[in-house]
């Protein structure tokens, strides 16, 4: 599991990071809200701790602005504000929990553990764009009702565009979450290149509309409006 800690108390920060890491969870930090806000639409993670008062974009504008996305992550809010107000504002927001410090942090690894199972539960098992829909439980994939027929790479490469609809995706993402290879480099995108080439000829290639678009310079994104 995938965790991004927002939090620019560095000693809190890290504390945290080690402490979960020591639980076997995967952990991000970012110190400052822009940061945080650029590893959110950067990279998948399962669950966010978002501290509230932030610099630059606190932790409010960023709550609503995955929530005005429509990205679904599990948000649990960790900060000294403890006021009804302020709790009433950070769940209104969009916030799925919220816990004061200081907090005993065996209760902070109940909480995660309750919305990590709260996701997966909520986890959607069909994606749509346009006329493109991908069934992950039949693992069938079709455009305009035809049934389009992939390798198990090129599904789980579409699933991941499919994921991110609408951003941008580059090749060190694809290299990272889907590929797995930490160490990104030429072969590997020249890999990436030749399988994003057949999933475009598949999904792409007989229909007027073109749904998976190059950014040059940048990486590709799957919408149905060109960048």
């Amino acid at each position: 599991m995938n965790i991004l800690i927002i939090e620019d108390e560095q000693k809190v920060a890290q504390a945290l990071k080690e402490g979960l890491e020591n639980e076997n969870y995967a952990v991000d930090v970012a110190f400052t809200g822009e940061d945080g806000f650029f590893l959110l639409n950067s990279k998948h993670y399962d669950l966010l701790l978002l501290d509230l008062m932030l610099p630059g974009r606190g932790g409010i504008e960023i709550l609503k602005t995955l929530r005005k996305n429509e990205q679904d992550i599990p948000v649990l809010i960790l900060t000294a504000k403890d006021s009804v107000e302020d709790r009433v504002l950070g769940l209104d927001s969009g916030a799925d929990d919220y816990l004061v410090k200081p907090f005993a942090f065996p209760e902070l690894l109940a909480r995660i553990r309750v919305l990590l199972k709260r996701g997966r539960e909520k986890q959607t098992f069909y994606l749509q764009c346009a006329d493109l829909e991908m069934d992950l439980v039949k693992r069938k994939v079709k455009r305009g009702g035809q049934e389009i027929v992939l390798t198990l790479r090129e599904f789980d490469l579409l699933e991941y565009f499919l994921r991110h609809r609408d951003r941008i995706v580059s090749r060190e993402m694809l290299a990272a979450d889907v590929w797995k290879e930490t160490n990104r480099a030429t072969p590997i995108d020249n890999l990436i290149d030749v399988h994003i080439a057949r999933l475009r000829k598949k999904i792409d290639g007989p229909f007027q509309i073109k749904l998976l678009h190059t950014v040059r310079g940048v990486g590709f994104t799957l919408s149905e409006d060109a960048p």
